[in-house]
């Protein structure tokens, strides 16, 4: 019986198998066709209206001004919902529709009427960007936004701005009354009725109206112009793309550009207390509590892969995500250009905004011309940052706001002003060049979380004394200073690390390499292919004795009692570099270069 048994099994799953559909979208299709390749649908939201686990949507080439509301997901990895641009093609899904009826005011001022039948239920002209840790620079912020030939304008405080002489940026200004919305815009030397003029319509692109729609796959779009509101860590966080306090799913390939707020959010459900924490981080705690008992766990949330996606243009986050981006893995993507209008501002800003990276891994992203870099704020706890190169962020590269660690910051690349902010602790920096500035915070009163090994469960709260980390191998360059550290309450270990050109290191240091005459004279150099690292290298930086960083040797971060290990409870080993060869493990080359030669060096480091 048990072989009959089997053999019926294994023919269920080839039949439905075999049920799995390729669902075709194309420009000139139509909803009432069958979405084949003959007879293709119209719009992605049929597509996905139809889409049952297995299936596969194929979105041809075109742009489709719509939003799209998943009403499901997959059942699993291997049977998951994919949406996908057909290969080759140009496919772009805009959240902004086209205006042709300018009328000229004066000069290169114009104005538009439109019905606001036009937005259906959401006006982006009456919606004000508002929340918890906000900061509106003392006037109002909308979320529309008026874009010519694809880059958008700038709202102007009142409409006297727009009617005058054009500045270095456009300016646009909305008014709404019972009827009708009314846009204003600087065009400047040209008719916008004969060019490509869009507004924002919709608050996001892909994202679906309800939490829990997993496993599903979003892959080679290009996606911009979304109306999205401020995504504190208290609220609701909603992207121009996002997945809504779901799992597993996969974004890959997309070129992702001009969110009024957050490009991808991979944040917290909304509910009755969004942005009711006063801007408190003991309102924060109690969204955690409210989300441990709506079942944020390990086996309902997360486990995203982000990868190889271009984000810019966004003024809050490239990626958001408060709690919902546990055990989640970020990597290849390039971001720029975020928060960098800096008309409003806040707490929230940056290229990466993770509150809660339990066991998340950030690895070789290409991040600059961001406010900052990447903000692990609150519960980095397993997190890895991994071959990551940042350059020209305004604040600094990395900033880990009141964790308690563990979390690992290895062969990371750090060319701006200030490498390192800290105001955390159970810190582990290997092998990382730093050719900014750093500081660390000596002490953080704020209470906050720590957790269970590889899991959501709260195991403590604790406030943030100043100490416990480990700085092995890294290269420091000129503002790097780890003197700081001289009088931490709580132990530190460091070796291994080599002081350039006025850098300074630790009395906890035994022997550092300290060269405060030699200037590595980095510069790094974008060609057509691609980011080139000039730097000149001494050979000493090898010769020097290193040993290899492990679990082991690391040993454990005292306030959570926790070694440093894989997300999978497995040992660590800092045996590669960041690109990827093997290291000397008898005596590792200090900083992020595996011997990469002497003298002046042109390294591609992206």
């Amino acid at each position: 019986m048990g072989k009959v048994f089997l053999t019926f099994a294994g023919l269920v799953a080839f039949a439905i198998s075999t049920c799995a559909t390729e669902i075709h979208v194309a420009a000139n299709g139509n909803d009432s066709s069958p979405g084949t390749p003959a007879a293709p649908l119209r719009t992605i939201q049929r597509a996905a209206d139809l889409a049952k686990p297995g299936d596969v949507v194929t979105v041809h080439e075109g742009v489709y001004r719509e939003r799209i509301s998943p009403p499901r997901g997959g059942e699993s990895d291997g049977k998951r919902i994919i949406y996908q641009a057909a290969p080759g093609e140009k496919v772009e899904i805009k959240g902004s529709e086209i205006i042709k009826n300018w009328v000229k005011v004066q000069e290169d001022a114009w104005k538009a009427t439109i019905a606001n039948s036009f937005f259906g239920g959401f006006n982006p002209y009456s919606d004000l960007i508002h929340g918890d840790w906000f900061e509106p620079k003392g006037r109002e912020h909308h979320t529309g936004a008026v874009y010519l030939k694809g880059e958008w304008l700038a709202e102007a405080a009142k409409l006297d701005e727009v009617l005058k002489p054009v500045g270095a940026t456009p300016l646009w200004f909305g008014r709404v009354n019972r009827d009708s919305t009314t846009i204003w815009a600087q065009f400047k030397g040209v008719n916008p009725n004969e060019q490509d003029v869009e507004i924002n319509v919709r608050r996001t692109v892909f994202y679906p109206v309800k939490t829990g729609i997993n496993y599903l796959t979003v892959r080679g779009f290009i996606m911009r112009h979304a109306a999205t509101p401020w995504a504190p860590p208290t609220a609701e966080q909603v992207g121009l793309v996002g997945t809504h306090w779901s799992k597993g799913w996969i974004i890959e390939g997309n070129i992702i550009s001009h969110s009024i707020c957050s490009g991808i959010a991979l944040g917290k459900y909304g509910d009755e207390f969004d942005n009711a924490s006063r801007d408190t981080a003991e309102g924060y705690v109690k969204t955690i509590e409210r989300a441990l008992k709506n079942g944020w766990n390990k086996e309902t949330t997360g486990h995203h892969i982000v990868r190889n996606n271009t984000i810019s243009h966004c003024e809050q986050a490239g990626i958001v995500g408060s709690l919902g981006a546990v055990f989640s893995t970020v990597t290849g993507n390039i971001i720029h250009d975020i928060h960098v209008r800096q008309s409003f501002t806040g707490a929230e800003m940056a290229g990466i905004k993770f509150h809660a990276a339990i066991d998340v891994e950030i690895s070789r992203n290409h991040i600059y011309r961001t406010t900052r870099g990447l903000w692990l704020d609150w519960m980095a706890q397993g997190t890895r940052v991994t071959a990551n190169l940042f350059h020209e962020n305004q604040s600094e590269d990395l900033f880990v706001e009141v964790d308690h660690g563990p979390f690992l910051v290895d062969n990371n690349i750090f060319l701006s002003p200030m490498s390192l902010l800290s105001l955390s602790q159970g810190g582990a920096y290997v092998h990382n060049l730093m050719a900014g500035a750093l500081r660390a915070n000596p002490y953080d009163a704020r209470q906050t979380p720590f957790h269970k090994a590889h899991s959501t469960d709260v195991a403590g709260m604790h406030d943030n004394p100043f100490g416990d980390d480990r700085y092995y191998n890294n290269v420091f360059v000129q503002r790097g200073d780890l003197s700081q550290y001289d009088q931490a309450p709580l132990p530190v270990w460091m070796d291994g690390n080599v002081f350039l050109n006025g850098a300074r290191p630790s009395k906890q240091e035994k022997e550092p390499l300290v060269k405060a005459g030699f200037d590595p004279a980095l510069r790094l150099v974008e060609k057509a292919d691609g980011f080139y690292l000039e730097i000149a290298f001494d050979k000493a930086w090898a010769e020097r004795t290193c040993n290899l960083v492990n679990t082991e040797r690391l040993g454990k971060a005292a306030i959570p009692n926790l070694p440093y290990e894989r997300a999978d409870g497995t040992p660590i080993r800092i045996n590669s570099d960041y690109f990827g060869r093997d290291r000397n493990e008898l005596n590792p080359t200090p900083g992020p270069f595996e011997n990469p030669g002497s003298g002046p060096l042109n390294l591609k480091v992206y």
